[in-house]
């Protein structure tokens, strides 16, 4: 069966056609990170618009690359939540046309849900992954920050969700305190990579929650950014510079303390279900130090994307979709019932 899945959640225009589930035959990516940047994070206006120009030529070049016509598809699949909502109209409204016109179904698709299908492509450095569940699904990214216990396919508990700054929005807004450029997690590893100390830095453990708050997280590296900075001045006279190995000590620290707390809740979310693994998804996943730091402290199997399938990917929305649709009939034809859900949880009841 092949699927072309359609994601536009937040900046990428991202279209691709994976087969059965977990061959990706295409997945074209068109970002909009540079057109960001001069603004320090994404302008949702912006967003929209540049879907509307690159989404006709990413969708011709997915079928291109897949090397098929469109006649051979059997069902196309889109993102209806959670994201952007002007971002999120263009990708649905795009996708029910060409399902309408090409007689095709449409399966509705939630991004979560397709961070956490992304293991499943077979873009992975090991091609033998056994999934056997229930698994403790940790998604980490700019907008969420979620453990979620998947029994089976399509069956998801919310166990801990972030109450306020998600993990990769704070490594964003840390990143612009330190005068880094955006995206912020990718300057942030880059730079705590240059340091052999680190600052300690605080954990918020909320007692016994699997929530997560990064709010003070925040807070805590400000005033140590504005201490080092006081202290520089007087030292040096230069107002408002961080020496760059200070720099680094208080990157390395902001990440060892966010690395530290998503690694031992999901320890701890899986030992309480019982997980027979523990699989990561979402943008933040493509952290290095997140990656192997879970990997030593974990006595169960791991599961984590290949990096480039972290991030936001049309592939991980038609590997969902094929899952989802295994269990439907594909009759050929859509609805124009599909609308948008910005604020679309995962593992809710009611919210799957």
């Amino acid at each position: 069966m092949k699927i072309l899945g359609i994601e536009t959640s937040c900046d990428e225009t991202a279209i691709a056609v994976v087969e059965n589930g977990h061959h990706v035959l295409s997945n074209v990516v068109s970002s909009q990170v540079d057109l960001h940047a001069k603004y320090g994070g994404i302008v949702p206006e912006v967003a929209s618009r540049q879907h509307l120009l690159s989404i006709i030529p990413i969708f011709r070049e997915a079928l291109s690359t897949a090397g098929i016509a469109h006649d051979r598809l059997d069902a196309l699949s889109v993102t209806t939540g959670p994201g952007l909502a002007g971002s999120l109209l263009v990708g649905v409204n795009f996708a029910k046309g060409a399902a309408l016109g090409l007689g095709l179904p449409l399966l509705e698709i939630n991004h979560l849900e397709g961070h956490i299908y992304a293991n499943w492509l077979d873009d992975q450095q090991d091609q033998t992954r056994n999934f056997v569940f229930p698994i403790l699904c940790l998604i980490a990214s700019g907008g969420h920050t979620d453990l979620i216990l998947m029994k089976e396919h399509g069956d998801y508990t919310l166990l801990g969700k972030t109450l306020d700054d998600a993990a990769g929005e704070a490594f964003d807004k840390v990143a612009r305190l330190l005068g880094l450029a955006f995206p912020g997690g990718p300057e942030i590893q880059r730079i705590a990579a240059t340091s052999n100390e680190s600052e300690l830095l605080p954990r918020a453990w909320l007692g016994d929650s699997l929530d997560f708050s990064f709010s003070g997280l925040k807070t805590a590296t400000l005033n140590k950014i504005k201490q080092q900075t006081i202290g520089n001045q007087e030292t040096t006279g230069q107002e408002n510079v961080l020496p760059g190995e200070r720099m680094a000590r208080i990157a390395a620290g902001f990440q060892e303390s966010i690395i530290d707390v998503l690694v031992s809740k999901s320890l701890k979310a899986a030992q309480l279900h019982r997980a027979r693994g523990i699989l990561l998804g979402g943008g933040v996943a493509a952290n290095s130090l997140l990656r192997s730091e879970m990997n030593r402290r974990s006595p169960l199997p791991i599961f984590v994307p290949a990096p480039a399938l972290c991030t936001d990917n049309g592939a991980m929305i038609a590997a969902a979709a094929y899952y989802q649709g295994r269990h439907k009939i594909i009759s050929g034809t859509t609805s124009l019932a599909q609308d948008i859900i910005p604020h679309l949880r995962l593992g809710v009841p009611g919210k799957v």
